[in-house]
């Protein structure tokens, strides 16, 4: 299982609940909607920093994780054309692109 994780920031001028709300109830709706969705990812996560007493501020106003079987599925989805038409325009409505950190990685079960 490849999985990516995406940090991401909100784009300049939008409220940090407006942020939440966009990512929950549109773009991740959308991200969902389309079939290559069902046909690649094995997973798909929006999470997003809540208070929490003795931790630091949060770097970042979201995270998104998204997990593929393998490469081939990850090529197949972001080269579909559901995703370049319409899931891929819709990020920097709410995403400040330019901020985006991204980690590949493998799971290795320890516990």
């Amino acid at each position: 299982m490849i999985k990516f994780v995406f940090l991401i920031n909100r784009v300049e001028g939008m409220s940090f609940e407006r942020f939440v709300a966009y990512h929950r109830e549109h773009h991740a709706p959308l991200f969902s909607s389309i079939p290559e969705a069902r046909r690649y990812v094995r997973k798909y996560t929006v999470s997003h920093p809540v208070p929490a007493e003795n931790y630091p501020r949060p770097a970042y106003d979201g995270l998104t994780e998204i997990w593929f079987e393998n490469w081939a599925d990850h090529d197949a989805f972001f080269a579909s054309e559901n995703y370049r038409k319409l899931v891929h325009p819709d990020e920097a409505a709410f995403i400040d692109l330019d901020s985006v950190a991204v980690m590949v990685t493998e799971e290795r079960a320890v516990l």
